[in-house]
This record gives structure tokens, sequence and C-alpha cells, in this order.
């Protein structure tokens, strides 16, 4: 009995043992936030939202200081007009800062659901890549790199999925 209780005992150690080590020598991992910044596709994507971002800003401070001016008239015309003008004056105004903070938030939310499709629709194309490359070289594993907490740098194929990825898909479609 004792010796069908060693030899079990080896057999599930050296099989576990086994599992580990052809677990360890067919994982890898990648970074997929270097992938979305560096591949072709990723970087072109940021530049594209990065304009309409800035171009959005700088539209809406040109009507914020439109609206500063405006402003500051009414406020050196209140000893010159009735208090019910100054006080309609005062409330249209209030409703164009309302409105326009209504517009900025709009803008910049739409800009923000870019990004995310943006992103949505690069990792959808690279999960083919993935698989196949997962496929050609027996890997059973991958990881994303902000989940490894230490991992030797030969493991990491975000450069070899970058360059396939750049083939593939140079450019992304954003609306």
């Amino acid at each position: 009995m004792k010796k069908l209780t060693k030899s079990i005992f080896l057999f599930l150690t050296l099989f576990f043992l086994n599992s580990s080590i052809c677990l360890a020598d067919s994982s890898y991992f990648i970074d997929f936030k270097k992938v979305l910044n560096k591949s072709k596709a990723g970087s072109a994507a940021q530049i594209v939202l990065k304009k309409n971002f800035e171009s959005e800003s700088s539209k809406f401070i040109k009507q914020e200081n439109n609206l500063k001016k405006k402003e500051s008239d009414i406020i050196s015309q209140k000893k010159t007009i009735t208090p019910e003008e100054y006080k309609k004056k005062v409330d249209d105004l209030r409703k164009k800062v309302f409105e326009l903070q209504k517009q900025k938030k709009n803008s910049f939310d739409n800009i923000g659901k870019k990004k995310n499709l943006a992103k949505k629709s690069l990792l959808e194309a690279l999960n083919p890549i993935i698989k196949k490359y997962m496929e050609d070289n027996n890997i059973r594993l991958i990881l994303d790199k902000k989940s490894v907490v230490m991992g030797d740098t030969n493991l990491e194929i975000t450069n070899q999925i970058i360059a396939i990825l750049n083939k593939e898909v140079p450019s992304l479609k954003i609306n």
C-alpha cells in the first residue's frame, strides 16, 4: 500500500511539475498599451483625436473669451441702463454660458467616445493577429504586461505583434 501511495504521489508530482514547465515554456506577454500607442494605426488615430481635441478646445476658448468680453461690457453698462434691462442682459449671458458649457461637454464626450471606439477597433483587429501568432509559434498563453509581476524580457512579444499589426492594419477609420 505504501508503495502504491508513493507511486501515485510521484506520478502526480511529476505530472504537475511537467505541466507547469510546459506552461512556462509557452507563456509570453505583450504590452497592449505600447501596441496601442506605437503601432501605425494607433498612433495615427491618436494624432487625429488630438487634433480634434485641440480644434474643439480653441473654438471653445474663443467663445469663452467673447462671453467674458460681453460680461465686462454688461458690467460697464450697469450704471447707464435700468435695473430691469441689466437683469435681462445678465440672464441672457447666463443662458449663453450654460449653453456653451453644455456644447463643450457634449463635444469632449464625443471625442472620448471616438477614442474608445478607435481603441476597441484596434483591439478587434489585434485579436486575430495574436491568435495566428500563437498558432504559428505554439504559444499557449499570452498575458498583458501590466498583469506580469516579473518576467524575462525574452518572453515579451510586443515588438513582433506591432510589426505584424503595422503590415495588416496600417490605419483606422475614425468617424
